[in-house]
C-alpha cells in the first residue's frame, strides 16, 4: 500500500478542495493518506479581517496540521498552494522551512513528489509557483511526476507541470479528472518504486 501525504495551504477553500479529491481518489486507489493542511502563520487579525479567508480557516481550523513527521513516513506526497507573486504561499514555505533535519538525513530523497496550484486570475503565476515547488523537490533528491500530456484531460487546462485551477468556482468535470489522473499517476510511479 503506497502511503501518500498530501500537504497543502488554502487561504480561500479551493487549494483545500483540490486536496480533498486528490485524498478520495487515492484512498478510492487502496493507498493510505495522510491530508494535512499547514499552520496558518498570518496574523489572525490580518485573517478575520478578510470574510471568506476567516470562513476557510474557521471550517478547517480541527483538522490534522503538516508535520516533518508526515513527510518522513510517506513514499509520495503531493504539496498544494495558492500562489503569491508568482511562488508558493509564505505559509507553505514556512513549513517547507521546517525540513532541514530530514533533508539532512537524506530523508526526503527518492519519494514521488508532484504539486497543485489555484490563483484568483486566469494563469496569474500557475506555472512558475508549480515550477518552484518542482524546484523544492529536485533539493530534496525527488522523483518529480508531472502529469505533462499523458492524459488527453490535460490539453483541457493545457498545464503540464502539475494541476491548476483559477479559483472562485466549484471544481468541474475536467478539474476532478486533471486530479484523479495527477494522484493515479503518483501511485502508479510510487507502487514501480516500492515494488
Amino acid at each position: 500500500m503506497t502511503k501518500l501525504a498530501i500537504i497543502y495551504y488554502s487561504s480561500y477553500g479551493t487549494i483545500h478542495s483540490m486536496a480533498t479529491r486528490l485524498a478520495e481518489t487515492a484512498e478510492s486507489a487502496g493507498a493510505e493518506v495522510r491530508l494535512r493542511r499547514v499552520r496558518e502563520t498570518a496574523p489572525d487579525d490580518v485573517v478575520q479581517s478578510v470574510e471568506p479567508w476567516a470562513a476557510h480557516a474557521a471550517s478547517v481550523a480541527d483538522q490534522p496540521v503538516a508535520e516533518p513527521d508526515d513527510l518522513d513516513w510517506a513514499d509520495a506526497a503531493i504539496f498544494g498552494s495558492g500562489t503569491r507573486y508568482g511562488h508558493v504561499t509564505s505559509q507553505l514555505q514556512s513549513f517547507i522551512d521546517t525540513l532541514g533535519p530530514l533533508w539532512q538525513e537524506g530523508k526526503l530523497a527518492d519519494k514521488v513528489y508532484a504539486a497543485i496550484t489555484s490563483t484568483s486570475t486566469k494563469h496569474g503565476g500557475q506555472e512558475t509557483t508549480l515550477e518552484a515547488m518542482n524546484t523544492t523537490f529536485a533539493h530534496f533528491g525527488g522523483i518529480i511526476v508531472p502529469p505533462g500530456y499523458t492524459d488527453a484531460v490535460k490539453f483541457d487546462d493545457g498545464n503540464p507541470y502539475g494541476v491548476s485551477k483559477t479559483a472562485g468556482s466549484d471544481l468541474d468535470d475536467s478539474d476532478k479528472a486533471a486530479l484523479d489522473h495527477l494522484v493515479n499517476r503518483v501511485l502508479h510511479v510510487a507502487g514501480k518504486l516500492r515494488g
